[in-house]
């Protein structure tokens, strides 16, 4: 008998191979590929054009591994042809290092089974109708939104739901939009049901990810906390999905297979028909959109858990209270951060900017420290004494021959995370203080910094937006602000949307258990638009005037936006290129093409990259013919093509 067996490889189509054994569709086997064996599965059709004459390889055999069930399958061929990824290259995503993993023993699994008393969790009233709202139709598909105020309970209310799928034999799966955020989490969910969840992200060891991806398939493992990539796992028997921080802009993946795993969690769970909650305080533009056309459904948490008070604002104007020399923190804001340490407050200086000083130059020459990879600046980190590129990695010291004299004498403009912690240990020496960023909390001693905040032995924290996701500090009672003018800036469409979404998330780490707190904005600009819609407290009127902007203007939700990028070593190649592209589309696409234009990152990773836009209604699947078209167009040899179906960035 023949059957068809998709690979791992950029191929958007199964191989046919021959057996007298018989297969299902969804069994993973073994087949002859090139000089070796590979895994692949039995897969649902066969490829369109079999070329006839020749001898088909044999299957050469079938793993002990639960079939993929054909939910799963479906949900895969149209990922694939959503993003215009060829089907070989999303089971990759699928597969453990292109690889099935069979069957472990019990005794591997004991880990995620054993349960232990459980603290008791009484919900509020408000939090027990949202729960009640999240249970109609628990059984089907169906997309709800739980958007609440930042400390509200949001995550008590799902795991009451999630217990209910567990008690019923169900597997679950929670989304959440940084890896720094699982410990914490880890250590609230097993509070709460007494047994360890499976943690699935690139920092788990690749034992434990063979443990977690035969028990997910056997269904010995009942739930999983993961990153994007975990939507990917072979559930026995997925009962609901959770996608927490929904708007979060880390769902996207932006590098190598281009989605937004918000947008697939919900295809998955369509395919599944099972019910997906998304989560919030802040909720996407298009999530918002859909519950205004009552696609999705949603409910709301107004209030505090525990009755705990938001934080109150303060606008500290720097025009009439200006900055000292060589200083990024007024006088003003000195003293009423020195009351809130004195009151045993914990205090957060956030600005958005990692290292000592985004922008370095020569005195002399005035020739800027760039990077030779990328055009971009290079950030001086004062901690490691060099210039780093955040893009590709480009490391160099300050050391360089001048063209005005021997050596450059470097100055830096502008502050970074780095440059503040300084500036506060001088201010505030009798105090401890932290950089809270990614440069500092992606390492193994992150959990014991996190335990120090939590003890009030860390008194001032100085971060990144990386603070913003998600953590509880009980202290934390006061929170300046020192690049709101900065973070207003910028071409991005949705640069309002994310800031919004940034400053709220952020000021709720304020005052969550009960204590009086503080946000206090450092600012040139008493009229920001951004400090009124982030101390208004209901981001709904926000929303509702962002999608009349977004209706005027033909903006997503309302368009179809998809981004084609090419890259090549030779920048006047690459345009001419892009310029083919673009008028063999025009011919062949009903839709309108904007570009080719350098993106604002023009070079990268050595590369240089130009951009085109495709913008379509919404009404007709343009991905499928796009994909037609793309698959007939030969691109030269040297430039590469990648294809972002709703791109949230532009860079």
């Amino acid at each position: 008998m023949k059957y068809p067996v998709l690979l791992p490889n950029i191929f958007n189509y199964p191989f046919t191979y021959e057996s007298n054994e018989k297969f299902d569709i969804g069994q993973y086997v073994k087949v002859p590929f090139g000089k070796s064996n590979k895994t692949g599965l039995i897969w649902d059709k066969f490829e369109e054009n079999q070329k006839k004459g020749y001898s088909l390889k044999k299957i050469t055999c079938k793993l002990n591994i639960q079939p993929l069930n054909s939910k799963t399958i479906k949900f895969i061929n149209w990922f694939s042809e959503y993003n215009l990824i060829p089907t070989g290259m999303s089971l990759k995503l699928h597969l453990l290092s292109n690889e099935g993993i069979e069957n472990f023993s019990n005794k591997d699994y004991q880990y995620y089974i054993e349960r232990q008393i459980t603290e008791k969790f009484d919900l509020s009233d408000e939090q027990k109708e949202a729960y009640k709202d999240i249970i109609k139709k628990n059984n089907i598909f169906r997309v709800h939104l739980l958007q609440g105020t930042t400390g509200s309970g949001k995550t008590l209310v799902y795991f009451k739901s999630i217990n209910d799928k567990i008690n019923k034999g169900y597997q679950a799966l929670i989304l959440l939009p940084e890896i720094g955020l699982t410990f914490e989490f880890e250590k609230k969910f097993r509070e709460y049901f007494g047994f360890n969840p499976a943690i699935w992200h690139s920092g788990i060891s690749k034992k434990n990810k063979k443990i977690i991806w035969s028990g997910l398939s056997s269904g010995k493992i009942k739930v999983v906390i993961g990153a994007r990539s975990a939507l990917f796992l072979p559930f026995k028997n997925l009962g609901e999905i959770i996608v927490d921080e929904e708007h979060d802009q880390s769902f996207k993946q932006d590098e190598g297979l281009i989605y937004n795993a918000r947008d697939m969690a919900i295809a998955r769970a369509k395919f599944e028909n099972i019910p997906i909650n998304l989560v919030s305080a802040v909720p996407s533009v298009e999530t918002y959109d859909n519950i205004k056309k009552k696609k999705f459904s949603f409910s709301r948490l107004l209030n505090r858990y525990k009755n705990a008070q938001l934080p109150s604002y303060e606008i500290i104007d720097l025009k009439n209270n200006k900055l000292p020399k060589k200083s990024w923190i007024s006088t003003l804001t000195r003293d009423k951060v020195f009351l809130h340490l004195q009151r045993g407050d914990q205090v957060l200086f956030f600005i958005n900017r990692r290292g000592y000083s985004p922008h370095a130059m020569c005195k002399q020459c005035l020739k800027v420290y760039s990077c030779p990879n990328c055009s971009i600046n290079l950030v001086y980190h004062k901690k490691n004494n060099n210039l780093l590129c955040h893009y590709c990695g480009f490391k160099v010291s300050t050391d360089r021959k001048c063209k005005v004299k021997n050596k450059c004498e470097t100055i830096f403009s502008g502050p970074g995370v780095e440059r503040i912690n300084e500036e506060v240990n001088k201010v505030f020496p009798n105090y401890n203080s932290i950089i809270f960023s990614s440069d500092t909390m992606n390492k193994k001693s992150s959990h014991e910094i996190i335990d120090k905040i939590k003890k009030n032995k860390i008194n001032i924290l100085i971060g990144t937006q990386l603070i913003s996701k998600g953590f509880h500090f009980p202290n934390l009672n006061c929170i300046v602000v020192l690049d709101i003018d900065l973070s207003s800036l910028g071409y991005d469409l949705r640069s309002s949307e994310k800031n919004l979404q940034l400053y709220h998330q952020l000021s709720g780490r304020a005052g969550r258990s009960g204590k009086p707190a503080t946000v206090y904005f450092q600012t040139y600009d008493l009229n920001s638009k951004t400090i009124h819609q982030i101390t208004r407290q209901d981001p709904f009127i926000f929303l509702d005037n962002e999608l009349k902007i977004r209706e005027k203007y033909n903006l997503p939700p309302y368009e179809r936006f998809i981004s084609l990028i090419l890259t090549s070593d030779e920048p006047k190649k690459l345009f001419n290129e892009s310029s083919k592209l673009k008028e063999y589309l025009n011919k062949n696409l009903k839709a309108r093409i904007l570009g080719p234009v350098e993106a604002p990152i023009f070079r990268l990773k050595r590369k240089y990259r130009n951009r085109l836009l495709i913008r379509s209604t919404k009404k007709h699947s343009i991905q499928k013919h796009l994909s037609k078209l793309l698959k007939n167009f030969k691109i030269q040899p040297g430039i590469k093509l990648t294809v972002d179906v709703d791109p949230i960035s532009f860079n």
